[in-house]
């Protein structure tokens, strides 16, 4: 399923994590497990953030998403569900076919 991952990362843990070259690393290593089909970064609600549009198999998956950023970057962490164009017109032309 199609998702897309917003993260609000901590200023002050990532100041130290930018100071470390734990930021980058982190980041890497997300985009290196995801294999984002999008990912952004910039600020966001006055802080730093990253938002990655990827597919998700398995929920179960979720614990080894969230927590390095959770742990190493302090973030607060948004997933859902999201479509394409594509996928909206496909699910807009099964809704009409009833």
């Amino acid at each position: 399923m199609r998702v897309m991952l917003r993260a609000h990362l901590d200023t002050q843990v990532t100041n130290e994590a930018l100071r470390s070259g734990t930021l980058l690393r982190v980041m890497e290593s997300t985009m290196e497990r995801l294999k984002p089909e999008a990912a952004y970064f910039g600020p966001s609600e006055g802080g730093r953030s990253c938002t990655f549009v990827f597919d998700m198999q398995d929920s179960s998956l979720l614990p080894t998403i969230a927590e390095p950023l959770f742990e190493e970057l302090g973030a607060k962490i948004e997933i859902q569900p999201v479509m394409n164009r594509e996928d909206m017109q496909k699910g807009l032309a099964a809704l009409q076919q009833g």
